[in-house]
């Protein structure tokens, strides 16, 4: 049985009764969400492309990969990774790898997040909506994933999508 409770903009949360492996029958409620994508840009300096944007749910500011939710109407994965890029960052990539995707907290919500390299950057503008307050920072590689490694970066998509990054960076050849 699924009864909804709620109906956002972006998200739907439903009570859903569930028979979990073994037989038990228990009630859950699950958050509803399209997924989104999540891009590290990366220019020819191995500098990566971060967002300084204010995050009202995490308390004020912080440091993130551009990224942005799917429609599920009309875009794929990569659309949406094209279209944020552009977007929040101003950029556009002619260079696209799949780097995967991840479940955001798949106790709850059943929201996927889908990881991409964007490289061979060109900018443009940005078109920032009207509840998005950002600024685009480039910083050496490097010192990103210091920072995912002493907690400067705490967003999860963007500690993913630098980790996953690295591990492509050192792979031979």
């Amino acid at each position: 049985m699924i009864r909804r409770i709620y109906d956002g903009r972006l998200i739907h949360l439903n009570q859903e009764t569930v028979t979990l492996p073994g037989g038990r029958s228990v009630d859950l409620d699950i958050v509803h969400h399209p997924g989104g994508a999540v891009i590290t840009a990366l220019n020819e300096k191995l500098e990566v492309c971060l967002l300084r944007q204010f995050r009202h749910a995490a308390g004020g500011v912080i440091w993130e990969l551009p990224a942005g939710c799917i429609d599920p109407d009309d875009d794929s994965p990569l659309d949406t990774a094209r279209r944020e890029l552009q977007e929040e960052a101003g950029l556009v990539a002619a260079d696209w790898q799949d780097l995967g995707s991840i479940y955001t907290s798949p106790g709850f919500c059943d929201e996927v997040l889908y990881l991409f390299l964007a490289r061979d950057l060109d900018h443009t503008v940005t078109d920032h909506e009207e509840d998005e307050l950002i600024e685009v920072h480039w910083l050496p590689f490097d010192d990103a994933v210091r920072m995912v490694t002493n907690s400067e970066i705490r967003d999860a998509k963007s500690v993913a999508g630098l980790l996953k990054t690295k591990e492509i960076l050192s792979e031979p050849g």
